[in-house]
């Protein structure tokens, strides 16, 4: 049986699980899943827009979830790793996500994106405080590290920050997603949109997110491994 015909067979065992994954509630048009994704200088073009992408055409098939693109500091127009020119309309207000997307941005090349936003302590601070859903793709990964939520929790990043994640003190997980309630992981960059897809099953369910990857042409790739 074809994957997609099979997942849309399934989708309401698999909605019934997804609920049992998360005590947040399940999004609707009255109560839209509110998604920030973080952009600044040096990101990793890919690692946003890709989830930012699947999340938007959520918005646009459900009416119930709310997207927006935050920098954060205020409002500005960055410069992505690959020269990329995008305007970013809105500081970072964390008491106004449900969830956060946080994308790599060079982690292993001194002085990238992600390097600044690291030893930005002001941010890091706030970080630390967020309450909110944390999704990191890539190695945005480490700067949910840096902030200490993956410690002693299982999660993944990208192959090259791996060995770092562990060091720090996660359980590294050899998944393209790992979902451990408030803190969602991806691999490497395209797992972005395994990652968005997933969020779409889990806070939206299955039949949606299978009809997201029929009109974006994309199957999802690897394991979503849950806690």
């Amino acid at each position: 049986m074809e994957r997609r015909t099979f997942l849309r067979a399934s989708a309401v065992s698999a909605v019934s699980a997804g609920a049992m994954a998360t005590s947040a509630p399940a999004a609707s048009a009255k109560a839209p899943l509110r998604v920030q994704f973080l952009a600044y200088e040096g990101v990793e073009s890919l690692d946003f827009v890709a989830p930012f992408d699947v999340m938007s055409m959520a918005a646009y098939l459900s009416n119930a979830v709310r997207t927006t693109l935050v920098s954060p500091d205020k409002p500005t127009t960055i410069t992505t790793s690959k020269g990329m020119r995008v305007e970013v309309p809105h500081g970072w207000s964390p008491q106004d996500a449900d969830v956060l997307v946080v994308p790599g941005g060079g982690f292993t090349k001194p002085g990238s994106g992600l390097h600044k936003l690291l030893s930005d302590k002001g941010f890091m601070r706030r970080l630390a405080d967020v309450k909110a859903i944390k999704v990191g793709v890539c190695t945005g990964v480490m700067a949910l590290s840096a902030a200490g939520f993956t410690r002693g929790r299982p999660a993944t990043t990208h192959a090259n920050a791996k060995a770092e994640l562990a060091a720090q003190g996660a359980t590294v997980i050899n998944a393209r997603v790992v979902d451990d309630g408030d803190l969602i992981t991806c691999g490497g960059i395209t797992s972005g949109l395994d990652g968005a897809l997933w969020m779409v099953e889990r806070f939206l369910g299955a039949q949606l997110a299978t009809r997201i990857e029929t009109i974006m042409e994309y199957e999802r790739r690897g394991t979503v491994w849950r806690s």
